[in-house]
């Protein structure tokens, strides 16, 4: 099943599903993922200021796998941030100072 998530409340009503789908209680989920309750209860309930990394790997625990679909055409643009991206990181790897 493909769902849009436009908005955290899309994700949290998702996540709730899949977890409840799973007979998993709240504050047992959140154990595993490694989160407290309260921000299990602030994501399932659509909270605007969930922390997107926080969220991204709830999602992986529970076997979602999150894809955006980007324009065919922004492809070059994407592949340019990601050769950036990688230069950065070795830079920092080698003790140099990252190039903007």
């Amino acid at each position: 099943m493909k769902l849009p998530l436009c908005t955290v409340e899309d994700a949290g009503l998702a996540i709730r599903a899949l977890r409840k789908h799973a007979d998993i209680r709240i504050d047992d989920f959140a154990l595993t993922a490694r989160v407290s309750k309260q921000f299990m209860s602030d994501l399932e309930n659509g909270k605007a200021t969930v922390q997107m990394g926080k969220v991204l790997a709830l999602l992986q625990n529970l076997g979602v796998t999150v894809v955006m679909e980007l324009p065919d055409a922004a492809g070059p643009a994407v592949d340019a941030e990601r050769a950036r991206r990688t230069r950065r990181q070795a830079q920092r790897a080698a003790g140099a100072k990252p190039d903007a």
